[in-house]
């Protein structure tokens, strides 16, 4: 309860009193033929609160001193005005834009995407309801430069650049998600898509903001779960949709209200499917060796010989049954705007490709000709989320603003075997930002405190990883100034970084023991270590920085340069795993340890810090009938920290040895090592408007990632090229999408190639009015000409290939 009574204080300690007396400002929002614009919005710069157009483009704000009004509308320029009390109305004229622009929530400064120094796209509105699947790595896919690890179309978490885990952060309204997604590739993120009003992903780093675990980049869910508008009346929403495929039925719901400046919200996703289909693939060996033994224990060793390659059509334990929801409420006043919100996640899916190790006791009851079916796995995760904000609007001379948000997360993943609970982890997170905006002189800019806690435990079989503490304490300032048509954007981070392992006696024995004593050190043990964690405690201070600008060359468009320098600690995964990861079939062993012939030592001293060094070079045109993204990166770095295989395996029966020869259910050991590597490559996204009706789209990506010894890094995603046409003719709007993925042949030394493969797919959106209500029904086609494909990403990629061809109809109605 202390984190909770922290959170309560922290809430009520910067709420003050508003003034008495504020003057209405009124005005319209319309386009270059003078046509109203609805559903703008004005933001008046330095307070959280802004207000919308309506659908004559009128708007009124109220005003207690001389500011900016900052106006913005998807797929529109942005447009900041100077106002004054005395001013009455003003009139806004937006330009609209060929490339997607919109105002970028994680940006601190309230940037559009076209005005950001490091790339960044973002998903909203219908787009993002229609594209929107069970995982954030699946409905972000397509987007260039992002890709998912897939593990199975339930658990599969965005990767940015060839980044993820560690690297890349993923927030919920800029505060940490705090799931154990971040653990291993079969842990499901907490986020659902449907829920959010957008969803933003900053490329490269964007430590300065969130801390050393985005040293690759942030995926910021939004929503409105602590409303910060003005809401005048009910309103909302309500989605249905069934995939064909896996038999998936998905509800949707939003409502919000209030009055008097007091806001109400609620949303809840419901989600229930089965196993997917796919098309026909090949079994991998391990699979085709169980069916063999099965045919044989039936004394028919001759139909194994002529099934000696199996094939399935369907991938088992892939299901997913899920509910959650968000309550929140706030007042938001001309000064103060404070809210207070709870989430609750419930979610089973299954996890596929999920296996013991050396339980040889399931082929005796095959032998003895009994029908044996591989035990049922599957995750079941339960989250409480609070978050709370205060904003307090000051407006003095250079101070603009003063902000709070607060959260506490606790979360809990069980995995369920044959009916028991098996591994169960947890963690509970308290984080709190503070930040204060102001301008000095010319300079405008943000400071703040940041600070996180987080409590993660693991227990049971499959533990690979001790429980640990993770404290960080952090101060950043990011500043801009703009220089005629330039704008110059500097940034700094420093972070106390703590990680406190609570480890439990290790089992330490030796194979040989000839060897004993001759290995003595004084921070480790002798000896072949056998599922142990160490007791240890690791502080480092890590330092983020950055330059970049903004160059408007021309109108519409522009040319952006970022450059930063960013240092990351290793997590608890990275640095003290020691046992089996039952989900990858590995053993894995973090960085602290060292392999000496039969000896297993724990020599910590010797990690040093990841180093990113990294330029982004952005140009951008974003007026007329074609417009273009096209980022260029190139990402060096220091103690890159990568998992290498060894020469040693693991089997239970006989722990850690070297791999002379293997044993019956032996896994190969993977372990954290530190090596300088370089990633770069290329992304973009072209559109050309063909008529008022049609619009086509060219989008790809390009990446190289190599060790500093030329060897390529593994599971680096495979290079896309797209190919989106679109046409609307009144209420229709028809959307075609051919996306090419290319044959993956820059493997680690460990790793097979994988094909190239092609998916093809359409949608159907028909708005219309129901009863007063605006509805859109809509039709999605994935994979229309069921194509196989295998994801590289992925650690089972053999097992669970992308699913097969699917029809997804919806129907989504607004009041």
């Amino acid at each position: 309860m202390f984190k909770q009574s922290l959170i309560a204080s922290a809430l009520i300690s910067i709420i003050g009193a508003a003034p008495a007396y504020a003057a209405q400002l009124t005005g319209k929002v319309v386009d270059a033929n003078n046509q109203p614009l609805s559903n703008a919005t004005i933001h008046l710069h330095g307070k959280s609160k802004s207000v919308k157009s309506d659908k004559f483009g009128q708007f009124t704000i109220e005003l207690d001193a001389d500011s900016q009004l900052h106006i913005s509308k998807p797929n529109y320029l942005d447009h900041r005005i100077n106002v004054t009390e005395e001013q009455g109305f003003v009139r806004v004229e937006l330009t609209p834009t060929s490339v997607e622009s919109i105002v970028v929530y994680s940006s601190a400064l309230h940037k559009n995407s076209m005005e950001m120094t490091s790339p960044v796209s973002v998903l909203s509105g219908d787009e993002l309801k229609n594209r929107a699947k069970p995982t954030l790595g699946e409905t972000l896919k397509g987007q260039p430069g992002i890709n998912a690890s897939y593990f199975g179309p339930v658990s599969s978490s965005p990767i940015i650049r060839g980044l993820d885990g560690p690297r890349v952060k993923i927030t919920q309204n800029g505060l940490d998600s705090s799931d154990a997604s971040r653990v291993g590739p079969d842990h499901a993120n907490t986020n659902d898509s449907l829920a959010a009003q957008q969803i933003e992903v900053l490329r490269g780093p964007a430590t300065l903001l969130y801390g050393s675990g985005a040293i690759g980049g942030v995926v910021n869910v939004v929503d409105n779960r602590i409303p910060t508008d003005v809401i005048e009346s009910l309103q909302g929403a309500a989605d249905y949709s069934h995939d064909t495929n896996s038999n998936t039925n998905t509800y949707a719901v939003l409502l919000e209200s209030g009055f008097d400046g007091f806001n109400f919200h609620f949303d809840g996703v419901k989600r229930k499917g089965g196993d997917y289909e796919t098309p026909n693939f090949a079994l991998p060996h391990d699979e085709h060796e169980e069916h063999a033994h099965e045919h044989e224990s039936e004394d028919h060793a001759h139909e194994a010989e002529e099934h000696e390659t199996e094939y399935a059509n369907r991938v088992d334990n892939t299901f997913i049954d899920s509910e959650q929801f968000n309550l929140g409420t706030s007042y938001v006043g001309d000064h103060l705007t404070v809210g207070f919100s709870y989430g609750r996640v419930d979610t089973d899916y299954g996890i596929p490709a999920h296996s013991h190790i050396g339980h040889d006791h399931d082929h005796e009851h095959e032998e003895e000709g009994h029908d044996h079916e591989e035990e049922s796995v599957f995750a079941r995760v339960k989250q409480d989320r609070w978050q709370g904000l205060v904003n307090y609007a000051v407006h003095s001379d250079w101070l603009e603003s003063v902000g709070l948000r607060v959260g506490y997360t606790d979360y809990e993943h069980a995995e369920i075997e044959d009916g028991n609970i098996g591994t169960v982890f947890e963690n509970d997170t308290t984080e709190l930002r503070l930040t204060a905006e102001h301008r000095l002189g010319e300079w405008h800019g943000t400071v703040g405190y940041h600070f996180s806690d987080s409590d993660y435990a693991a227990n049971g079989e499959e533990a690979f990883t001790p429980s640990t503490n993770t404290k960080t304490h952090a101060l950043y300032i990011l500043e801009e100034r703009r220089f005629g048509d330039f704008t110059l954007e500097l940034g700094a981070r420093i972070e106390d970084y703590q990680l406190s392992s609570k480890g439990n006696q290790l089992e330490v024995y030796e194979e040989d023991h000839e060897h004993e004593g001759e290995h003595d050190h004084d921070h480790g043990h002798g000896g072949n270590l056998d599922n142990g964690f160490i007791s240890y405690d690791l502080e480092m201070t890590n330092l983020s920085l950055s330059i970049g600008g903004v160059y408007d060359f021309a109108e519409g468009q522009n040319v952006a340069v970022s450059l930063s320098r960013s240092e990351r600690a290793p997590l608890t995964a990275e640095l003290l795993s020691n046992g089996i990861h039952i989900a990858t079939s590995t053993y894995e062993l973090g960085l602290g340890y060292e392999l000496e012939g039969d000896h297993l030592h724990f020599e910590p001293q010797d990690v040093e810090q990841e180093t990113s060094n990294n330029l982004d070079i952005s140009f951008r045109k974003f007026s007329g009938d074609f417009g273009y993204t096209v980022n260029f990166f190139y990402n060096d770095i220091e103690n890159f920290y990568y998992q290498a295989l060894t020469d040693y395996i693991y089997s239970p029966e006989h722990g850690l040895e070297v791999a002379d020869h293997a044993h019956e259910g032996a896994v190969p050991v993977f372990k954290f090592e530190s090596s300088d590597a370089k990633l770069y490559g290329l992304e973009f996204d072209a559109h050309y408007k063909l008529s008022n009706f049609a619009r086509v789209k060219v989008f790809g990506d390009s990446l190289t990632a190599k060790l500093d010894n030329d060897e390529y890094l593994p599971r680096i995603p495979s290079n896309k090229l797209g190919l989106d046409y679109e046409h609307s003719y009144e209420n229709l709007t028809a959307n075609f999408t051919v996306t090419h993925y290319f044959k993956q042949d820059n493997i680690a030394s460990y790793e097979s190639e994988t094909k190239g493969y092609t998916l093809v797919d359409m949608s159907f959106n028909y708005d219309f009015e129901f009863m007063g209500s605006d509805m859109v029904g809509y039709v999605n086609l994935d994979n229309l000409t069921d194509e196989l494909g295998f994801v590289h990403s992925s650690f089972i990629k053999e097992q669970a290939p992308l699913p097969g061809r699917n029809i997804k109809l919806g129907i989504r109605g607004y009041f």
